[in-house]
């Protein structure tokens, strides 16, 4: 199995960007809490990589408001269907852990939804930083929460 990678200079700072041949694996911030130390190719001609920057590019020029690329993060079958769900929030909407429970039909599983975002891999593309505390007090966002802000004021700025 062989991975690729390749960095993107954004407002928020350099993303590394992980595929595989055929989907991407991950999006990981500068200081990414929790960021797994992965081996991989330097690629800047991979199509999956190419179609990620480029999409990831015009989301922060205020292009684009949603994604579509192939995605194949690891994680366990709970981990995958807290981030199917993640993608299920509008843009400039917020969640809190609560909300996201009940919405995988999990409620009273708020701590494990929390945990599993925490580790979402794919930052940005699957919208973990809508997700919020209890009377939407922002909470700790694996990039920083200086960024989880800038990111969802970024897109009340797509909606207007």
């Amino acid at each position: 199995m062989n991975l690729f990678t390749t960095t993107l200079k954004s407002p928020v700072g350099s993303l590394r960007l992980f595929a595989l041949e055929e989907a991407l694996t991950g999006i990981y911030l500068e200081n990414h809490k929790g960021a797994p130390a992965l081996v991989a190719s330097e690629r800047d001609d991979h199509p999956v990589l190419l179609a990620a920057r480029r999409q990831l590019e015009e989301y922060f020029a205020g292009e684009r408001v949603s994604f579509e690329l192939p995605l194949e993060p690891a994680g366990t079958p709970f981990q995958k269907t807290v981030w199917r769900a993640l993608r299920e929030i509008p843009l400039g909407v917020t969640w809190s852990y609560a909300d996201l429970a009940r919405h995988i039909g999990r409620e009273g599983a708020a701590r494990a939804v929390g945990s599993a975002n925490a580790r979402n891999p794919l930052s940005i593309v699957v919208p973990c930083h809508r997700v919020v505390g209890t009377g939407g007090k922002l909470t700790g966002y694996a990039g920083g929460v200086p960024t989880k802000q800038w990111l969802l004021e970024h897109e009340q700025r797509l909606l207007k």
